[in-house]
């Protein structure tokens, strides 16, 4: 079962809408359509971003990083991800100025995630990851099983004495 966390809106994504939003109706009141309309298409590109946005853990193991329809999909595997560790952009004091989660897989790659419930979607991942693991260790003991009769079936040579 696919389990789905939707998107956190963080302060400077109110900002930028509040911005564009000035700047359209800015451009309206001065009559400048051009400018205008692209102020407008552009709140639509974030608007839409901002809805969509969300983060699928499928039944297969793969964390799905949805950022609207407008962006690709990204596709993490379970079994590839490295860490996760919750991070804070810029403190002041006891204030951080945005919380998110940071997710460490493959070689040197890294997503960050903020879902609206952020425990949850942790102990979820980590369930996951513990139990692909888990499955990896049992289907290599298997194939190391499997070698091992396949490497006692044959006979041994001879020791020779001295």
């Amino acid at each position: 079962m696919n389990r789905i966390f939707h998107a956190r809106i963080a302060w400077y994504q109110y900002f930028l809408l509040a911005v564009l939003t000035v700047n359209a109706v800015g451009a309206l009141w001065c009559k400048y359509i051009l400018p205008a309309a692209l102020f407008m298409l552009m709140l639509i590109v974030i608007i839409e971003q901002i809805i969509h946005t969300a983060y699928i853990l499928t039944a297969d193991g793969n964390l799905e990083i949805s950022r609207g329809r407008f962006i690709r999909r990204k596709l993490v595997p379970v079994s590839g991800i490295t860490a996760v560790r919750k991070c804070c952009s810029m403190k002041f004091g006891n204030f951080s100025v945005t919380d998110y989660i940071l997710i460490e897989y493959g070689e040197g790659k890294f997503a960050s995630v903020m879902p609206v419930k952020e425990r949850e979607f942790v102990e979820l991942l980590e369930k996951k990851m513990s139990e692909k693991r888990l499955s990896g260790k049992r289907m290599s003991e298997k194939r190391m099983e499997g070698a091992g009769a396949a490497g006692s079936q044959e006979e041994e040579p001879p020791v020779l004495d001295e």
